[in-house]
């Protein structure tokens, strides 16, 4: 008697399924399978109820016959699958919330100071680690502030390991950038090929109208002779990926740069791109894997997935986000994220800065952060996205000493920082504390070689200290 309203409770979901047109408002679905080869299952669940799997997001592009256990699925009705997970052998689903970067367009004119804009036209070309960058970007004051050329040439700390940079992709022919990216890949395309200039992709519907935040670029100033300078909305996050890439180059020079595209040029992408991003990094060997966006609520596979990264021993960074306020915004808030403030070059909060205890682990520079720009220039940007980079590249610094450091002991060495209060956590970070602290957990740690930025600062590597 069960299994005959069993049958016929699912008959009439699929005749629902049927009246229901697959995409009527409910966008994609991302569904995990109580199965860790999922595929049967979850194709078995699409031909009953009209439903359209659209690929596995935790296996890696090219091996697409590996067992999977999470999903895309288009078309599958939230509301009364939810109803039958056990039965049909689903263990979760959650909807593929739409992710925007919305640069806000009052932050130029408040930002770019007369000092920031004189900064980035001091183009003198100064060598670094295989190729050359603008002065203003190797001696901003933001470098100052962390101490980097003390940790470069005093410590001869100058970073290792991967980077993965989740975002908008980088510009591969940047000549500061060049020698060290390392193979990434571009999910919107599902291609090898990261590029900033990819071509938009079509957006499925956003359910319930929620939408997750990358934390906005604000480019102060461009060298217009050099870089692209686009101002379309369908451009507003143009550079995004290329200026954070920067940045983390700036603080750890020999770390490698894995970009993972997983947002479009116009600031928009998906949670299962995040997803998809976040297991290639886990599994193509990141140590590091960096995040300057932000969510309002929390996701359940994108806390999986961090997981499943961190108990790989990767360290994770975010952004808290640019809203002003002591309020949650997720990844920052993962307990095993290091969730990043902002500060002004004064060492206090900056003003746009998210803030709390529960949030922010620790705090670094984000205003007129000077950085690479598409097309082989600079560009000066604002935001917890150009903080958090500091962060991830100190992490790498750390990773320099000591290739198998875990994530904890990574924090614990990121913690010697200069405290600002309850509100930043741990502090502002000071990268030549943070390093001396590896150096005690690590006493055998081996030195980088003579470090070629000495030069560009204006320091003696044997006397720097």
């Amino acid at each position: 008697m069960r299994s005959r309203w069993l049958v016929g409770l699912l008959l009439g979901v699929f005749v629902v399924s049927l009246a229901t047109p697959a995409a009527a408002g409910e966008g994609d679905k991302i569904v995990r399978t109580k199965s860790a080869n999922g595929l049967p299952v979850i194709s078995s669940v699409c031909q009953l109820l009209g439903c359209q799997v659209l690929g596995s997001l935790d296996t890696l592009p090219d091996q697409t016959s590996a067992p999977s256990s999470l999903f895309l699925v288009r078309g599958l009705l939230y509301d009364t699958v939810t109803l039958l997970l056990s039965v049909l052998g689903l263990a979760a689903i959650e909807p593929d919330l739409l992710v925007q970067m919305v640069p806000d367009a009052n932050w130029a004119s408040q930002q770019a100071s007369s000092h920031v804009v004189d900064q980035l036209w001091d183009q003198v070309p100064m060598t670094y680690y295989g190729s050359t960058a603008w002065q203003a970007y190797l001696v901003q004051p933001a470098s100052a502030i962390v101490r980097l050329p003390d940790t470069h040439c005093g410590l001869r700390a100058t970073g290792a390991g991967t980077v993965a940079v989740i975002d908008t992709g980088v510009d591969p022919t940047h000549p500061t950038l060049k020698p060290v990216l390392t193979a990434g890949y571009d999910f919107l395309a599902n291609s090898s090929a990261v590029n900033e200039d990819t071509v938009l992709q079509a957006l499925s519907p956003v359910v319930d109208g929620i939408v997750e935040w990358v934390n906005p670029a604000t480019a102060a100033a461009v060298n217009q002779a050099s870089s692209h300078v686009v101002d379309d909305a369908n451009h507003s996050a143009y550079g995004h990926g290329t200026m954070v890439a920067g940045v983390v180059h700036l603080t750890a020079p020999t770390a490698r740069i894995m970009p993972l595209k997983a947002f479009a040029a116009n600031g928009q992408g998906h949670t299962s791109d995040i997803l998809r991003a976040v297991y290639f990094a886990s599994k193509k060997g990141a140590k590091i894997i960096h995040m300057s966006f932000s969510r309002p609520t929390s996701s359940p596979e994108l806390k999986l997935a961090l997981d499943f990264a961190s108990l790989r021993g990767i360290i994770l960074v975010a952004s808290a986000g640019n809203d002003g306020q002591a309020t949650l915004v997720y990844p920052a808030a993962y307990g095993n994220v290091i969730g990043v403030a902002s500060t002004a070059n004064d060492d206090t909060r900056s003003w746009f800065s998210n803030y709390g205890s529960q949030l922010v682990t620790m705090a670094a520079p984000g205003e007129g952060i000077i950085t690479t720009y598409p097309g082989g220039g600079f560009a000066a940007a604002t935001g917890t996205s150009f903080s958090a980079p500091i962060v991830s590249g100190g992490a790498a610094l750390l990773v320099g000493l000591q290739g198998s450091a875990t994530p904890n002991q990574v924090l614990s060495a990121l913690s010697h920082a200069k405290r600002l209060g309850p509100e930043l956590g741990y502090g502002r970070a000071d990268l030549y504390q943070a390093v001396l602290a590896g150096r005690a957990l690590w006493p055998l740690a081996a030195s980088s070689p003579v470090p070629d930025s000495c030069a560009s600062y204006g320091l003696d590597w044997s006397e720097a200290r």
